[in-house]
């Protein structure tokens, strides 16, 4: 009963976020939160960094896929310093690394590629958590299970995927297709499933030129259906079932991955079949190898445990780094500028 009721919480916190995204985001209001003054210009005016919407939801979507992974290793029994050298170390090999992939997939030196990032936590996840469990054995004399940590990380992989969709709503970017251009099954009944941006400086506009056109709400369709995976996958984590639950969401988003793009108009490579969709069918078949290399018995599991883990103040400081960090490193716009010029009002002086 626990396990349901922590769940259908988490159903009911992500509904009217994803409802007042849906309507909200593709306005143009909703792509820069403010601009910084960084460089005083000749003519008086101010050169502006941009900070974005766009970023700050990338930080939610981490800090909540984060505190998902904490929750989860926490009523499995892991320990909170074994988590964040886990999560640590994990984004500091897939951070950087997926920009170097982007930029080879998309041929743009300013990209980043949730994609990418994905392909190499899934590909390395495993082995990173097994030379750490290694290494907390012989060091620390802890122990734990593989599988229990790599199927936390994907379930929470899993909510932050599809939490960071509102990311790309607001920017205007992994849009779908104009709505003239879907199936004809789709364009009748599933006309309600669109989107219409507004705003020069979103991606769809100066990119495709598909602003103020009506397209298919991809970004809306992949963050229900990953939000939903990750929902099951919670509750199977809780059940005790690590292998169900790591498979599951891999399956969901890996194969919802590959076949979305097929509904896409944003540039994924000069491909029919894109790097990205490449990608994401290996990671398959690989998930089933891990799932042999690393088999996992049902456990008990305590969620009550798992949330008194958010009590310990190296916790919460340990997730607002995460989210500041994450904020500047991919909220600072590098393809929009402003100019900004202040004044006196002489009526108030």
């Amino acid at each position: 009963m626990t396990n349901w009721l922590f769940v259908s919480i988490m159903a009911l916190l992500l509904a009217p976020l994803y409802i007042w995204c849906f309507r909200a985001l593709p306005r143009e209001r909703w792509q820069i939160i403010c601009a910084v003054p960084i460089k005083k210009m000749i003519d008086g005016s101010w050169q502006g960094l941009n900070l974005t919407y766009y970023g700050l939801f990338n930080a939610m979507a981490l800090c909540a896929a984060v505190t998902l992974v904490l929750i989860l290793t926490a009523a499995a029994g892991i320990e909170f310093g074994v988590f964040a050298a886990i999560i640590t170390i994990l984004l500091g090999v897939c951070l950087p690394g997926s920009r170097l992939i982007a930029r080879w997939v998309e041929k743009k030196p300013y990209t980043f590629s949730v994609g990418a990032a994905s392909f190499l936590g899934i590909v390395l996840g495993p082995w990173l958590v097994l030379l750490i469990e290694a290494a907390a054995k012989l060091l620390l004399a802890i122990s734990f299970e593989t599988m229990a940590v790599v199927s936390a990380l994907m379930v929470g992989y899993t909510l932050g995927e599809g939490i960071g969709r509102l990311a790309c709503i607001s920017f205007g970017c992994c849009y779908g297709k104009p709505m003239d251009q879907m199936p004809p099954m789709v364009q009748r009944y599933f006309s309600w499933m669109a989107f219409t941006y507004t705003g020069d400086t979103k991606k769809i506009a100066y990119a495709h030129q598909l602003g103020g056109k009506r397209v298919f709400a991809i970004q809306a369709v992949t963050a229900v259906l990953y939000s939903l995976g990750s929902l099951a996958g919670t509750l199977l984590y809780l059940q005790g079932h690590y292998s169900w639950a790591y498979f599951s969401c891999l399956l969901a988003t890996q194969g919802w991955r590959f076949f979305s793009e097929f509904l896409r108009s944003d540039y994924r490579g000069d491909r029919r079949i894109s790097v990205y969709q490449i990608m994401s069918l290996l990671t398959i078949p690989y998930a089933v190898l891990v799932l042999l290399v690393f088999p996992s018995s049902l456990h008990g599991v305590d969620v009550l445990a798992g949330l008194k883990v958010l009590w310990n103040p190296a916790a919460i400081l340990f997730l607002q780094v995460l989210g500041v960090t994450m904020f500047l490193r991919t909220g600072r716009s590098q393809v929009t500028g402003s100019a900004l010029s202040f004044h006196v009002h002489a009526d108030r002086v």
